[in-house]
């Protein structure tokens, strides 16, 4: 009981002195704020085609959740920019996707190209939904999450090596696929094991949700 009164003394030390510079943000996270900017009002929130400005236009964009998983980051940098053009049913046309997409060479440099396509692959891989703001959740990762789980979700943060601890891996989708939007808020929530803090009067039901649909991020 000492020696864990002991570490979580450190923990609260640890916390206390963190730099406030966050970790790099996971591709996922970075495509998803484009995604939002640029692409939601056509392809809409969950990425099947039914954004606002597609029923105005009456355009009907790609169903991402089905059409991403099929191409190539090669094909889809392509469709994205605007090069190479591509030639289906016999018409040459700038994308594979629909005619009214546009060409966002200019607009993206290849790391957002590359971050976009990140979040693409997630909303067609996705099993469970994003509740939160996962800029939300980003910050209170790094406030309250990382010492133990790592800068960037992979189980290796500095708590681990001072207590001997192995927390969950969240850039492995098959241990975050594992559990549902419940059973993570619940673990959360409540704690889980000897050294899982449970956060229930720290943060809010808001801020949990938040959390959780940033670590399903970190695994895409």
């Amino acid at each position: 009981m000492k020696n864990l009164v002991n570490s979580v003394l450190l923990l609260v030390v640890v916390v206390l002195n963190l730099s406030d510079v966050m970790a790099n943000p996971p591709a996922a996270y970075e495509g998803r704020r484009l995604y939002v900017s640029y692409c939601q009002l056509c392809h809409g929130v969950d990425g099947k085609g039914e954004g606002p400005l597609a029923k105005v236009m009456e355009i009907s964009p790609a169903d991402l959740t089905t059409t991403v998983r099929s191409r190539s980051e090669r094909i889809l940098t392509k469709i994205i920019t605007g090069e190479g053009r591509q030639t289906i049913t016999g018409r040459a046309r700038h994308n594979l996707l629909n005619e009214a997409m546009p060409e966002w060479k200019g607009v993206f440099d290849e790391s957002e190209v590359k971050a976009l396509i990140a979040y693409l692959r997630f909303l067609s891989r996705a099993k469970h939904d994003l509740m939160g703001d996962p800029e939300v959740g980003m910050q209170l990762y790094q406030k309250y999450c990382r010492v133990c789980h790592g800068e960037e979700g992979e189980g290796d943060g500095i708590m681990t090596r001072l207590m001997g601890i192995e927390p969950m891996d969240f850039t492995n989708p098959n241990e975050t696929n594992s559990l549902d939007n419940r059973e993570l808020i619940r673990s959360i929530m409540q704690g889980q094991g000897e050294f899982m803090p449970a956060w229930r009067g720290i943060l809010s039901r808001d801020d949990v949700e938040a959390l959780v649909s940033y670590i399903r991020l970190l695994s895409h």
